[in-house]
C-alpha cells in the first residue's frame, strides 16, 4: 500500500491522533513544498499509466508544486509532455521538472506571474514555439489569506487574490483557447468553498465561486467547437497553499473535521485531472468533481 500521511496509530489517544501535522507556518505567498514538514505526496507510484495522454501537451498553472505537481506527474505517466506556470517557486519548479523527466516524458517550466493578462500571452507563445501545440489546459494556480472580517480585507488585497484565483483562468484560457482544437480539455481547480463557504476565507470562496460559474458558463460557449470545460473542487488538501495560509495551531489539525478525519494528499486528486483530461470523460462537459475526504456539498 502507498503510506498515507498521517498513519493513525490506535495507542494513540483521540486527541494525538487529530495532531495530524506539526505546526508550521510560512510568511509568504505562495508557499514553497520543500519547506513542508512532512511534504505532501505529489504521486502514487502503484499508479500505471496507460497511454490516455500520449501525444498530448498539458498547460498547468501552478505546477510547480502542490494539486498542479500532482496533475502533472499523473499526465505524464499517461504519457503528456507538459509545461509548467510558476510565479517565483524556482527550486519546486525544479524538481517537478527532474520527476516528470525521470518518468520518460518532457516538461517546459515557466516563470510568470499571471495576474497581468501579458503574461499570458507570453506563456502560450513559448508553449507553442517549444511543443507545437497544446490540447489541455490546467487552470490551477491560487492564494488566500485568512481574516476574521470583511473589514479587514484591504483593497490590494481583494485585487490581488481575484486577479490571481480568477482573472488568471481568464487571461491564461483567453491565450491558449485559439491553440485548442476539437477534443482539447480544460480543466480549473474550484474548491469546496465555492459550495459550503469559509468565514475566515470571504474573497478565496467568492473566486472559487466564479470558477464554477466559468466553468458552466465556459463549457456551454465551446461546446459547438468540440472543448469541454470541467473542474474539481477539493476539500482540504496538504499543500503549501496552507501552511502559507493558516496559523501553527490550524495546520495542526488541519482536515481533521472531515468525515475521513484526515486531509486529503495531492495525488488523491491527480487521477480526477487524468479522467477529465482523457477521452474517458468525452461526454461530460460544465460539471465539478468534488473531492473532499466525505464531506457533502449541494452541488
Amino acid at each position: 500500500m502507498y503510506p498515507i500521511y498521517p498513519l493513525y496509530n490506535k495507542k494513540m489517544t483521540m486527541k494525538e491522533q487529530l495532531l495530524s501535522f506539526p505546526a508550521q507556518h510560512q510568511n509568504r505567498q505562495p508557499g514553497f513544498e520543500y519547506e513542508m514538514n512532512p511534504q505532501p505526496l505529489s504521486e502514487n507510484p502503484e499508479y500505471k499509466g496507460s497511454g490516455k495522454l500520449t501525444g498530448k501537451v498539458a498547460v498547468i498553472s501552478g505546477g510547480d508544486s502542490g494539486i498542479g505537481r500532482a496533475a502533472a506527474l499523473a499526465f505524464a505517466r499517461e504519457g503528456a509532455r507538459v509545461a509548467i506556470i510558476y510565479l517565483n517557486e524556482d527550486k519546486d519548479a525544479e524538481w517537478t521538472k527532474q520527476r516528470i523527466e525521470a518518468l520518460g516524458s518532457e516538461c517546459l517550466p515557466i516563470r510568470a506571474d499571471l495576474r497581468e493578462s501579458e503574461a499570458s500571452e507570453t506563456v502560450a507563445a513559448q508553449v507553442i514555439r517549444h511543443f507545437g501545440g497544446v490540447s489541455i489546459l490546467v487552470n490551477n494556480c491560487a492564494v488566500q489569506f485568512v481574516r476574521q472580517s470583511l473589514t479587514e480585507i484591504s483593497d490590494d488585497q481583494l485585487l490581488n487574490t481575484f486577479k490571481t484565483n480568477i482573472f488568471s483562468y481568464f487571461y491564461l484560457t483567453r491565450a491558449i483557447l485559439p491553440h485548442l482544437t476539437s477534443g482539447s480539455s480544460i480543466i480549473n481547480t474550484a474548491s469546496v468553498t465555492a459550495y459550503r463557504g469559509s468565514k475566515t476565507l470571504i474573497d478565496y470562496s467568492a473566486t472559487k465561486g466564479a470558477i464554477v460559474s466559468l466553468t458552466r458558463s465556459l463549457s456551454q460557449n465551446l461546446v459547438p467547437q468540440g472543448i469541454r470545460v470541467n473542474a474539481v473542487a477539493p476539500g482540504p488538501i496538504w499543500t503549501p497553499l496552507i501552511v502559507a495560509s493558516f496559523k501553527e495551531d490550524k495546520v495542526g489539525t488541519f482536515g481533521t473535521d472531515m468525515p475521513m478525519k484526515r486531509p486529503g494528499q495531492p495525488f488523491e486528486l491527480a487521477p480526477a485531472y487524468v479522467y477529465l483530461a482523457s477521452d474517458d470523460s468525452r461526454y461530460m462537459t460544465g460539471q465539478v468533481l468534488h473531492i473532499g475526504g466525505g464531506e457533502m456539498v449541494e452541488s
